[in-house]
This record gives C-alpha cells, sequence and structure tokens, in this order.
C-alpha cells in the first residue's frame, strides 16, 4: 500500500553539494511536479554556513533576490530514511530560466545532453573520502575547532580491527543508503584516524552524481544523530592526509559498446581513450577551480600526501592525476584523482565529460604515460596550478570553459570563488574550519 504524501521536500543542489529546498505540503505535489516552484537563485551563491559569496545580478548591487523556477524531475524521487514515512519523499529539482546556467544539475544535464548528441554515454562511479569526529556542534564550538577527537586514533588504512570495531557504524551507512536508492561499491578505513572512503558503484553520469550529493549529505545526517561529526574538508589538519572524491569513467557508444577498449591496441587503450586523456590533460588544468573550489583546497596539493603533483597520466599508477585502470572492455576506465572532497560532484563529473569529449572532438594526443613514482617526475612540462588565484585567472581566460560550460558559469563561478578568497585574507586553518567543517 503506497503512504500519501502529507509532506514532501522539493530539493536543489547548491553549488557546495548541499541540498537547500522545502517542505510542500502533499496535496499541492501534483500540480508543483506539473509547473515546478519558485526559489531564489541566491541559494547558490551561498557558502556552507550562509556567508553570501559575491555572484554578478544575483547578489550584488543590482540583484533583487526574485524567485527562480524549479523544474522538478519525478523521476529522482527518493526516500528520506530518517523521517516519518508520510513526510519522506524527495525529489531533486534544477533552476529554469537564466539561474540553469550556473545550476550544477544543470550544467551536468547539458554535458550528458552533448555527449548524448556525439553518440556516447558516460558511466561514472564516485570515490567519496571523509573523516568522522567524536564531536557535536557544541563540542566544536566549545573547543573553539581546536584539539579534536576522530573517531579512531591512528592512521588505519584497511584496518579490519577498526572496521570491525565500528561495525554499528558501517551498518547504519548501510540501512541508511537502501532508502535513499544509493549503492555503494564498498566501503573502507583509509589512510588516518577516522579517515574513511565509501564508493559510489559505477552508474550513469547523472544518477552517479546524484547518489553522491545523497549520500555526502545524509551521511552528515546520520552521524549528527550520533553525536558525532563528518567532515568533508580537504586538508582539515596539516598534520592529516588529504581528502578527495576520485571519478572513475568510461563511455559506450549508442549500442552499448565500451569505446576505450582497443582489443590489439597498447595497452588496449583505444584512440579515443587516448584522445579523451589528451582532452583530460589539456583542458583540466583551465577548470581546476572546479575541482578544487575553496580556499581549503588547495591545502590538499601538500607534498607527503596522495593528492596529484601534476596533469600527467599512467597505467595503474597512484601517483599521477590521471590512472588507466581496467583489464577488459568491460571495466577499462580512466580516474580522474584531482577533485577535492569538497568539490560539487554535478560539476566535477561534467566538467570531466566535457574535457574528454573535447579531447576526442579535437584528437588530441596524450602526453607519455608516466611509469614508477610520479611524484618525482612532477617537474614536466604539466604542473598544477599552485593558487586559487592562479585557478580563478585560468577558468576565466579558458575558452574550452566558456565553450563548453557557457560564459555565465564561467563568470559566476570565478566571482564566487574570488569572493570566498577575499573573505579569507589574513585568516587561519581554524576560520576555514569554522566555515567549512561541518558542512562544507
Amino acid at each position: 500500500m503506497t503512504i500519501a504524501d502529507r509532506f514532501a521536500t522539493i530539493s536543489v543542489i547548491d553549488t557546495n553539494g548541499l541540498l537547500r529546498g522545502q517542505k510542500v505540503y502533499g496535496p499541492d505535489l501534483e500540480g508543483i511536479l506539473a509547473h515546478g516552484m519558485g526559489m531564489s537563485a541566491a541559494q547558490l551563491a551561498l557558502d556552507p554556513t550562509d556567508i553570501f559569496l559575491d555572484v554578478p545580478g544575483v547578489t550584488d548591487d543590482q540583484a533583487d533576490y526574485h524567485d527562480s523556477r524549479l523544474v522538478v524531475d519525478p523521476a529522482s524521487r527518493t526516500t528520506i530514511p530518517f523521517e516519518a514515512p508520510q513526510d519522506s519523499g524527495l525529489y531533486l529539482s534544477e533552476f529554469a530560466g537564466d539561474a540553469s546556467a550556473f545550476c550544477p544539475r544543470s550544467i551536468l544535464r547539458r554535458m550528458t545532453q552533448r555527449a548524448d548528441e556525439a553518440g556516447f554515454a558516460a558511466t561514472i562511479g564516485i570515490e567519496l573520502e571523509f573523516t568522522l569526529f567524536n564531536e557535536t556542534s557544541a563540542t566544536l564550538e566549545e573547543k573553539g575547532f581546536g584539539q579534536l577527537v576522530t573517531a579512531t586514533r591512528h592512521a588505519s588504512h584497511d584496518l579490519i580491527i577498526y572496521q570491525a570495531a565500528q561495525s554499528d557504524f558501517y551498518a547504519a551507512v548501510a540501512d541508511m543508503c537502501e532508502p535513499l536508492g544509493i549503492t555503494l561499491g564498498k566501503m573502507h578505513e583509509e589512510i588516518g584516524g577516522g579517515f574513511m572512503e565509501a564508493c559510489i558503484r559505477a552508474a550513469p553520469a547523472m544518477a552517479a552524481a546524484d547518489q553522491a550529493v545523497l549520500f555526502k549529505n545524509f551521511l552528515r545526517v546520520l552521524a549528527m544523530h550520533r553525536g558525532q561529526t563528518v567532515s568533508y574538508m580537504p586538508r582539515w589538519s596539516e598534520e592529516a592526509d588529504s581528502q578527495s572524491s576520485h571519478i572513475h569513467i568510461s563511455l559506450r557508444d549508442t549500442a552499448g559498446t565500451p569505446i576505450f577498449w582497443g582489443e590489439d591496441a597498447p595497452d588496449h587503450m583505444s584512440s579515443k581513450f587516448r584522445h579523451f586523456i589528451g582532452g583530460l590533460q589539456r583542458y583540466l588544468p583551465e577548470v581546476m577551480l572546479i575541482f578544487a573550489p575553496t580556499v581549503n583546497s588547495w591545502r590538499r596539493f601538500a607534498e607527503g600526501t596522495f593528492a596529484p603533483p601534476a596533469f600527467t597520466w599512467g597505467i595503474e599508477n597512484r601517483t599521477t592525476c590521471l590512472r588507466v585502470v581496467g583489464e577488459s572492455a568491460g571495466s577499462i576506465r580512466v580516474e580522474n584523482r584531482l577533485p577535492c572532497s569538497d568539490s560539487n560532484p554535478h560539476l566535477a563529473a561534467g566538467a570531466t565529460i566535457a574535457a574528454g569529449l573535447a579531447g576526442m572532438a579535437e584528437a588530441i594526443e596524450p602526453d607519455e604515460p608516466v611509469v614508477g613514482n610520479g611524484y618525482r617526475s612532477a617537474t614536466g612540462s604539466r604542473p598544477l596550478l599552485r593558487t586559487m588565484t592562479e585557478a580563478i585567472d585560468a577558468m576565466r581566460a579558458s575558452q574550452f570553459a566558456e565553450r563548453w560550460l557557457g560564459s555565465r558559469f564561467v563568470e559566476t563561478f570565478t566571482a564566487s570563488r574570488a569572493s570566498q578568497l577575499r573573505q579569507f585574507e589574513g585568516k587561519t586553518l581554524i576560520d576555514e574550519r569554522r566555515r567549512f567543517f561541518e558542512l562544507g
């Protein structure tokens, strides 16, 4: 028997990957699904703790903070596990009109449509790294965001002792994922106290990004219910390893045939796959800001962490930015290791698809693959950008970003990041924790 909606939640994914929205009266849901509802696009100009960033036409002197129309995706309905059954329906939506130009879910939809027009469909898996703390909002404030206690003490990559000791947490995560429609491929302990990774199983690009957002948001809720806190800060401590959000991507043609596989080609890499990687190498530097979107993101790219040292690639090589994985037609793919743990899954996936498709369209050949330790050969021709300012300037100057992601997106995204950077001038890591630790 279907339970009638007393209330349902209509949500939109903001620039940070946070779900924002409203509960609506159940009997009004039919009309909202058919015609949409209003919400201010200023939602896309907010930092995690609701600090407004500068977005031209949205939060500047010309802004009136009017509502834009949200178009609801009826197929996105899922169930919030923490709600009463009659109040648990959740829908994802996208902004229409001008706001669609900088709405993350709309950006990814346009990239998947461009792939479809070219005769391809992207399959994506997303790895999500986070740290679990035995802290609450109250204890964080009492401690001034210092002397924080992680859920486990020691570095513990794949350590079964800590996994078994936290079996109730792992079980609670599995219970949470089922009603939300999230399929995890695996979950395990990572490098560092309280540090874990959960992997969204490969799915069509939009479905994978949606699941990643649902996981990140509701894992926070689960931790709150348990008197704990989850943080996705890329570098919450200078002593901690960096946290990322790797994207595994492959393409199939309209017949469902994997196009990255070349049976008789070197390393079984087809020419299309080589060109896809060539596009990633050429264009990811121009949109690195999408993958490292906050002031804290830039602490991640430090020596001694597993952050990529340059825009390099290699076969089964975790010391490069782009790692070719898989030994069969069905498994061959590239892992984009550039995204930070606080990157927006829809924007990161959209930018990865765009760069790869551009590489295929332009038949861009990649560099020679890195063999051995990529950190030792990172002084080559494709070093990472070193500062957020460099990344803002690179994106503003990028014809690729304008052509594929749109000039309005480039304008609004770079303006918001520049605004955040100004707000943190002279600030410390503790100030970054206050802004990003709980909700970033």
